[in-house]
């Protein structure tokens, strides 16, 4: 939770200035997205965002007009998330919102009025705040939604990458330049993109710019910014196409342009380390039951919330548990069982499910409580520590696998949706590629 806290507030501050459309005045509009559209004024306060970022270092910079192209592209890709997130259904209630920024505040050690000095000495407004920190709660159940809908993990995947881990301990920290590539890219944005990469490459090669500043200057992911930088990955979190290659090379080396699905890339391995053996592995497990009342439609919330009150009320008189939640949970899997959930981590649920059951001492009923689900009324019948060893292993690489393939299928739906939608710039970010097309090695 305190991750996702963290890059909340990372993510609001960077783009909560740019979302100021109801109390700006009117102005130019920078990018029209389908049926919305960017206004200059929130173009020039992303960037201005990201330049007091690199105070410093503005050398690293891209020249301004292609900074302003890519901060624009982050606007658009952001706007289009949202936009789809909303018209598929997923929806931020105000008290989730307010939970976020109350959790925000507490991680930084501050009150929400002590938070909201502080984001107006930033220039930013807390309806402003408000608003990105909702668009990036709608984004991310988003990817939630495809992570459920479209990730699956089989036996024999994990089989297969726990054969592989045999005898391999190696992690790497990597870092990436992506020169993209349209759906159905003809032989000429071919030639030019190999191009372009091989010249950036010869930058790299030639010392006249490292490669994190290559990134910000010339990648076209959307992690350009952060220098392209993609973190520490075991072996089988690296795709096949580049794990045998990455396995051979040493800190601080670069790979030849590699062609895949989005274009060309340049991979660096910035460092390498060993992992650590795994030990024994003790957890807290609990065993619980429920009754979910579920709120799917907005407007059945406030009828979702009264029944789960009236389940409460008759439980603190005496009512039965199991036979409430045989009668009134909407929760298909557990309902015949009396609620039953068996014995599960505390984060197996989600970690509002898990820190509402975490709270409650054995024996112990919740209060209703919201989670994307919808209402939930818990009973904690036990807690245990248990060694998962093998099974968490599992879990563990299961997870891995997972997250991957999101990864993957994720970018491939924002290419999707990026290619699908009708985007018309107005500024002169619309010319900054050809501005700063030079890279040939001049």
């Amino acid at each position: 939770m305190k991750k996702l806290l963290a890059s909340l507030l990372v993510g609001a501050f960077l783009i909560a200035p740019a979302y100021a459309q109801q109390l700006a005045p009117i102005d130019g509009i920078a990018v029209v997205v389908d049926e919305d559209v960017i206004l200059q004024s929130e173009l020039d306060r992303a960037v201005a965002n990201i330049r007091s970022q690199y105070a410093g270092r503005t050398e690293q910079l891209p020249p301004p007009g292609v900074l302003e192209r890519q901060v624009a592209e982050r606007l658009v890709l952001l706007k289009l998330q949202v936009a789809r997130a909303k018209s598929t259904g997923v929806r931020v209630s105000d008290q989730e919102v307010d939970q976020t920024i109350g959790a925000i505040a507490a991680q930084n050690q501050m009150n929400v009025d002590q938070l909201t000095a502080q984001l107006a000495r930033d220039g930013t407004s807390m309806p402003q705040f408000r608003d990105s920190i909702r668009d990036e709660l709608l984004v991310q159940r988003l990817r939630q939604r495809l992570a459920q809908t479209q990730i699956s993990v089989s036996d024999a995947e994990v089989d297969a990458a726990l054969a592989a881990q045999q005898g391999a301990g190696s992690q790497y920290h990597l870092a990436h330049i992506l020169v993209a590539l349209p759906e159905g890219a003809t032989p000429e944005q071919i030639a030019t993109a190999q191009s372009k990469i091989e010249g950036v490459r010869d930058l790299i090669q030639r010392g006249e710019m490292d490669f994190a500043a290559a990134a910000v200057r010339y990648s076209d992911s959307p992690n350009a910014l952060e220098g392209g930088d993609l973190g520490w990955r075991s072996a089988d979190e690296i795709p096949s196409a580049f794990a045998d290659m990455v396995k051979g090379m040493r800190p601080g080396q670069v790979t030849e342009p590699i062609r895949g699905p989005s274009g060309f890339q340049l991979l660096q391995v910035v460092e390498s380390r060993d992992a650590a053996q795994a030990g024994p592995s003790l957890v807290t497990q609990y065993q619980a039951s429920h009754i979910l009342i579920r709120a799917d439609d907005p407007a059945n919330v406030a009828k979702a919330k009264a029944k789960a009150d009236t389940l409460h009320a008759r439980l603190v008189g005496g009512a039965d548990f199991a036979a409430l939640a045989r009668e009134n949970s909407e929760d298909p899997s557990s309902k015949s069982r009396g609620g039953d959930l068996g014995w599960f981590t505390q984060d197996q649920f989600g970690p509002d499910f898990g820190s509402q059951v975490a709270a409650l001492s054995d024996g112990g009923i919740s209060a209703p409580f919201r989670t994307q689900a919808g209402w939930h009324i818990v009973k904690r019948t036990g807690s245990r520590q248990a060694d998962v060893g093998d099974e968490s292993q599992r879990a563990q690489i299961r997870e891995t696998i997972g997250r991957r393939k999101l990864e993957d299928e994720w970018n491939r739906f924002l290419r999707e949706m990026r290619g699908e939608a009708f985007v018309d710039f107005r500024t002169g970010a619309a010319d900054a590629e050809q501005a700063d097309s030079t890279t040939n090695g001049n």
